[in-house]
């Protein structure tokens, strides 16, 4: 069960065990419009209305169903949907909302992102802060401007609860990880590397360039939603 498609649409939608399937895409900016054109059309789509997960990454979809679901319809469907947000995209720009061309800015796809805008507010002391304002020629001060200018959309999860990656970084601020990663970053701190901008959730080892603190919870299991930055929500970051 695979099929390749052109242009912004999936490279392959293929079986992921017994109730899920993958969609594996080009790049990034195609996982976002993929995975919002998805989310809006399973508040519609009786047949998608039975996914009963959907997992953006870099470069896929993960898309779990209600076990029993016929795969192979559910797949036909996504191809369906996909295929209309890919001429979606090539058609003209009447109309469109600005910033929904493939892009790792916040807006994507034409799709309004899920959530409320969660501002997250930061105390901008960290190590890396003044090492990141030399590599890229900049101030502090204005490292710190240029970080809490935009708004960021979550890309998708990262690699423990609560972790998200933050997409529409100030490309000046794009710096590789640390040579050597650190055995211990502290819960809260704030960081970017490459593309992306992040807070840490929990204490754990890791290499990102860490710029200051936010005292905010990202991850508790005593909460309806435990994670407070799911993909799709908009974030903004404000100095203290």
């Amino acid at each position: 069960m695979s099929e390749g498609a052109p242009g912004p649409g999936p490279t392959r939608v293929v079986r992921f065990g017994a109730a899920a399937l993958l969609v594996e895409l080009a790049d990034l900016a195609h996982v976002r419009r993929a995975d919002d054109a998805l989310r809006a059309a399973r508040r519609h789509d009786e047949l998608l209305a039975l996914v009963e997960d959907q997992v953006p990454a870099a470069e896929s979809v993960l898309v779990r169903v209600r076990p029993g679901t016929d795969l192979r319809a559910v797949a036909a469907r996504v191809r369906a949907v996909l295929a209309d947000a890919s001429r979606a995209d090539d058609a003209p720009d009447e109309g469109r909302v600005p910033g929904s061309a493939a892009s790792d800015g916040p807006a994507s796809a034409g799709v309004a992102p899920p959530g409320a805008l969660v501002v997250l507010p930061v105390t901008y002391d960290g190590p890396d802060l003044a090492e990141l304002a030399e590599l890229t020629g900049r101030t502090v001060e204005e490292v710190v401007a240029r970080h809490t200018a935009v708004t960021y959309t979550v890309a998708f999860g990262g690699f423990m609860p609560g972790f998200a990656y933050l997409v529409g970084l100030d490309p000046v601020l794009h710096v590789p990880r640390r040579a050597t990663p650190r055995e211990r970053v502290p819960a809260g701190a704030v960081a970017v590397a490459d593309r992306f901008a992040a807070v840490y959730p929990a204490a754990t080892p890791g290499g990102w360039r860490l710029l200051g603190t936010c005292a905010t919870v990202l991850f508790d299991v005593h909460r309806d939603e435990p994670a407070l930055l799911t993909p799709g929500t908009p974030v903004r970051f404000e100095a203290r």
